[in-house]
């Protein structure tokens, strides 16, 4: 799939060893996460994520819960450099937030669409400058792998089973093949992998 400004759509987000982005008490069960957050490797994989991107895509939930905690870190001197460099880019970028109950934008630069995923980066790819970053907005995530819009995958895979909670890949998903371009294991056992969609030459 090819476009005429060649952005690429990047995902991150954080999975325990079964696959699940929180645990069995819902979205805010975040225990098997948490703890990883702020570990080196998960530092640098931060500081990776948002390199060359130019618009952030979210999900509802995901603006309004890093509305309370990003802006804080960025205007934060004592904070670490590549948290509050993450905050700054995105405070600072293009943000697009997929929501059909939202009537206002819950952030400056921030514009509200109540659209198809799929249909939004679509738009997207066509216009503007820099990559776009999808950042652990699982149904945003999933919808996007269901329409093989993904170029780049950052997980963060926890060394713990929380035996419920929702999984991000899902049966139903369309087979698709990724190349590792990069790996790097903290000491708590948390792994920060890249993978890169391999596409057909006429995809």
């Amino acid at each position: 799939m090819t476009d005429p400004t060649g952005r690429r759509v990047r995902a991150n987000i954080s999975l325990t060893l079964d696959g699940r982005y929180h645990g069995p008490g819902g979205p805010g069960d975040l225990g098997a996460i948490v703890p990883y957050a702020v570990t080196e490797t998960a530092r640098n994989h931060l500081a990776r994520i948002h390199e060359g991107a130019g618009t952030a895509l979210l999900g509802r939930l995901n603006a309004e819960g890093f509305l309370g905690y990003w802006p804080m870190v960025a205007a934060d001197e004592n904070a670490d450099p590549r948290d509050r460099a993450y905050a700054k880019w995105l405070v600072d970028t293009e943000k697009v937030v997929l929501s059909s109950t939202l009537t206002e934008a819950p952030w400056e630069r921030t514009r509200v669409v109540d659209a198809p995923a799929a249909d939004v980066v679509t738009g997207l790819k066509a216009t503007g400058r820099g990559d776009i970053l999808v950042n652990s907005s699982a149904s945003v995530i999933r919808s996007l792998l269901a329409a093989d819009l993904l170029d780049r995958l950052y997980l963060m895979i926890c060394p713990e089973i929380t035996g419920g909670g929702q999984r991000l890949f899902e049966d139903g998903l369309p087979a698709s093949r990724w190349k590792l371009t990069h790996q790097e294991t903290g000491e708590l056992g948390e792994i920060a992998v890249v993978y890169d969609r391999v596409r057909s030459p006429a995809a």
